[in-house]
């Protein structure tokens, strides 16, 4: 089965990142990994209610960590932690992150 998280800032800004050769990260350790980056990169909740659904941290993360967290080979570990965690947070093997859209599917 295809596992991959495409991370998109419109076109031809799109990274693909290919999980089939990775091991999944457990479902905790996701959670906590997109906590740990939400908190260190001083994102903010989206809803006025101030509840942050899940999706919203993968949102927020993505687009705080900028579009050359998932260009620049410098930051491939982090761009495949991401998407590790994105993918085993949602229980998906599919994800797509659009961050101008500020929206996911799967």
């Amino acid at each position: 089965m295809r596992s991959q998280v495409i991370v998109t800032w419109g076109d031809p800004a799109s990274y693909r990142i290919d999980l089939e050769e990775v091991q999944p990260m457990p479902h905790d350790q996701a959670r906590h990994w997109l906590d740990e980056q939400f908190t260190a990169m001083g994102c903010e909740p989206l809803r006025p209610t101030g509840k942050v659904l899940t999706a919203d941290k993968i949102l927020c993360v993505a687009q705080a960590a900028g579009e050359a967290h998932f260009r620049d080979v410098a930051h491939r570990e982090w761009a495949t932690a991401f998407a590790r965690a994105a993918s085993a947070a949602l229980a998906k093997p599919v994800v797509t992150v659009d961050v101008p859209g500020q929206s996911l599917s799967y």
